[in-house]
């Protein structure tokens, strides 16, 4: 009963973890990798963003934001994909930010 209680919570935490990386696969003696998204050439052991908005390695990217998950209902949730973040404000009047309760992600 106990490994059944352990996991259920193991279970209930994966929504909560990083669930926007892709692991990539170095070869030996590799000095450069590519990023498929932009086309560009990065050196081992290097950090950058790419325009799809992830932080990149030569061994993995993952998402630059988290996503919005619980917030009040009379209010949207904004994608700005050139500051690679969500904006949560008044369906109404987007000058009035919300509170944001539940993220995913970052």
């Amino acid at each position: 009963m106990k490994y059944l209680a352990l996991a259920l919570l193991v279970c209930s935490l994966l929504p909560l973890s990083n669930a926007f990386c892709e692991a990539f696969t170095m070869k030996l003696g590799m000095t450069h990798c590519k990023d498929e998204v932009d086309n560009t050439w990065h050196a081992v052991g290097s950090k950058w963003r790419n325009s799809a908005c992830m932080d990149c390695t030569c061994e993995e990217c993952c998402s630059a934001y988290g996503t919005p998950t619980n917030f009040p209902s009379d209010c949207v949730s904004v994608f700005d994909p050139v500051a690679c973040k969500y904006t949560v404000h008044k369906k109404d009047d987007p000058t009035v930010h919300c509170p944001v309760f539940g993220l995913i992600g970052k």
